[in-house]
């Protein structure tokens, strides 16, 4: 029995002095392979920032004289494509989206429509290929062949405007349609896509020496035709060819304002018995702009004679005027306000009436003060190049909201008062001298006036010169 216990006794031994000697082996070779980076892998050398290149294709690329519907396309590294539907784009575009599969390096493409003779074809993949490891995208991989004895190699550039603002639009596609009639563009697929760059310019590479109707759309329900009038739009006056062709411009456009489809709300019996409003005066009153009163319920009546300025002295001041909004829930109160002025408004409690039936809870006294010269800045412009002829106009915006406009008949703008604050400038060449921006229509072949954000913006202080010469 001792012998027994010995024994085991001694087998708990080896057990724990091999336990030692293997611990002691796997610790010590965790911390040289942890020095390399991680356990179990030796890592190291920088890392991999180069997008998938290509090794071979079938037929190769750039070939001529190619019968065969399906393409293989090789790069040296396992890719991913994502987003093709985004980002594929063939010219000349397919009526029938062709079948695209990727194996772990090789992309095999199928054309669903006959290849059409003596046409060269562009396949740009746009970003949709990356490598897995990675993710670094191959940018605008574009494989070209033709079904005929040369490649085509022309090419078409230019660039898009907003013809409203002077910005840019990356959404908004360019299209060249090879039948020449004014209605294709409402009714069939153009033959070839271009996108925008982020700067809105744009290229169409490898085509023919032929005429092209070319224009730009933002295509609202993915159809590919001008079949809204809400839809922003762009065209040339003329046909176009990328023999002689120089760079275009093509002012887009939005003929009309694309409604709201909310609901038209009907006033609904409120639980407040009085009617109620607020104002735009806060203290102070500003001299630029009208006063308001905006109601809680739907004017019915209004009685321009109880709602009056009066001074300190409670005097009534006449020369003002009421206007009523569209909503009939605003009245907008004109005067031509003196700065430093203590006023007062009465609202008298019978004045107006709403749908309801409502009147206000009592008669009420708004005391308030204007404010001074000093609370405006003072702003001189000195336009470079402005052209007087096509009747500019001077438009300050806010948040895309135009706050301000003017008329320009000099070289030299000055106002003494203006509200401060951080402007957008937007010079307007109002053509047409209604005072607003128009629009351009295509079925009269009429161009959009274009107006010019300028790039920089105009910050406006209290009691300041703002003096800027602006180069157009």
């Amino acid at each position: 029995m001792l012998i027994l216990n010995k024994l085991l006794w001694l087998m708990k031994l080896i057990k724990f002095l091999f336990g030692l000697v293997f611990f002691a082996f796997v610790y010590s070779n965790s911390i040289l392979l942890s020095s390399c980076g991680q356990l179990g892998y030796l890592q190291g050398g920088p890392k991999d920032s180069i997008p998938p290149k290509l090794v071979k294709a079938n037929p190769l690329n750039n070939s001529t004289n190619v019968t065969s519907p399906s393409i293989s396309i090789t790069f040296d590294e396992y890719i991913d494509l994502q987003d093709l539907q985004q980002n594929i784009l063939i010219s000349p575009l397919q009526s029938k989206n062709p079948t695209i599969t990727a194996n772990p390096k090789t992309i095999n493409l199928k054309f669903k429509d006959s290849l059409l003779p003596n046409t060269t074809y562009t396949i740009n993949f746009g970003n949709a290929i990356k490598d897995i490891n990675e993710g670094n995208v191959l940018k605008n991989f574009t494989y070209v062949f033709s079904t005929g004895p040369k490649l085509d190699s022309l090419s078409l550039s230019g660039n898009v405007i907003l013809a409203e603002t002077g910005r840019v639009d990356s959404t908004i596609m360019v299209m060249l349609y090879s039948n020449l009639d004014d209605s294709v563009v409402k009714t069939k697929k153009p033959n070839y896509i271009a996108k925008l760059k982020s700067d809105g310019s744009f290229v169409f590479n490898n085509l023919p020496a032929s005429k092209f109707k070319i224009v730009a759309l933002l295509d609202g329900d993915g159809g590919k035709t001008y079949n809204a009038e809400t839809e922003t739009f762009a065209f040339l006056d003329k046909d176009v060819s990328a023999a002689n062709a120089k760079p275009i411009t093509l002012l887009a456009y939005a003929a009309k304002v694309k409604k709201d489809n909310k609901p038209t709300t009907i006033e609904k019996p409120s639980k407040e018995k009085k009617l109620s409003y607020t104002t735009n005066i806060n203290g102070t009153k500003d001299l630029l702009v009208p006063l308001e009163l905006n109601f809680s319920g739907v004017l019915e009546t209004y009685d321009s004679s109880k709602i009056y300025l009066v001074d300190t002295f409670y005097k009534k001041i006449n020369s003002q005027s009421f206007v009523l909004d569209s909503t009939k829930k605003k009245l907008t109160f004109t005067y031509n306000w003196k700065p430093e002025t203590n006023l007062i408004l009465l609202i008298n409690k019978d004045a107006v009436k709403d749908t309801l039936k409502r009147e206000l809870a009592k008669t009420d006294t708004i005391k308030f003060a204007t404010k001074k010269v000093e609370d405006y800045g003072k702003i001189t412009f000195r336009f470079n190049d402005l052209d007087l002829v096509k009747n500019p106009i001077l438009e300050f915006v806010q948040n895309d909201e135009i706050k301000y406009v003017y008329v320009l008949s000099s070289k030299v703008w000055t106002n003494n008062m203006f509200s401060p604050g951080e402007y957008d400038i937007r010079i307007l060449y109002d053509t047409d001298k209604n005072g607003k921006w128009t629009p351009g229509d295509y079925n009269k072949k009429r161009q959009p006036e274009l107006a010019l954000t300028l790039p920089q913006k105009l910050n406006i202080k209290a009691d300041w010169e703002n003096e800027r010469e602006i180069n157009l």
